[in-house]
């Protein structure tokens, strides 16, 4: 289902990511993306090749880690095209009562799998 207001939550999504150190925002393949030292841990989608879809994709531990969470909450997870099987999983943003310290959360797992170590201990 479609976020009533797209702009409103990708300035979420921003917010949250850019607060992450060193953190910044480019135009990937023509969506919002946000990198850590020249590493993507986030991209924002809507509406993705005429998905339906508002979701943020973030960077998992890999496959198992994909599995169990799109296995524990199907309605939030799930694979995002392109990306899925390099390690990255799309979670839902579309709700109106999504659980944004969960998706923070999550954004700050995904910018750690991609900081260098010598930011590691700044979130």
């Amino acid at each position: 289902m479609l976020s009533p207001d797209p702009q409103a939550v990708l300035e979420r999504v921003r917010a949250v990511c850019l607060a992450l150190a060193q953190t910044d925002e480019i135009v990937s393949h023509g969506i919002p993306a946000f990198r850590v030292a020249g590493k993507m841990f986030a991209y924002f989608r809507h509406n993705h090749h005429g998905d339906d879809m508002t979701v943020v994709c973030v960077k998992t531990t890999g496959r198992d880690e994909q599995e169990l969470l799109m296995e524990l909450d199907p309605d939030l997870y799930g694979w995002p095209a392109y990306l899925g099987p390099s390690g990255w999983i799309s979670i839902n943003l579309a709700p109106a009562d999504t659980d944004w310290a969960h998706v923070a959360e999550r954004l700050a797992a995904s910018w750690r799998l991609a900081a260098p170590k010598r930011l590691l201990g700044v979130v």
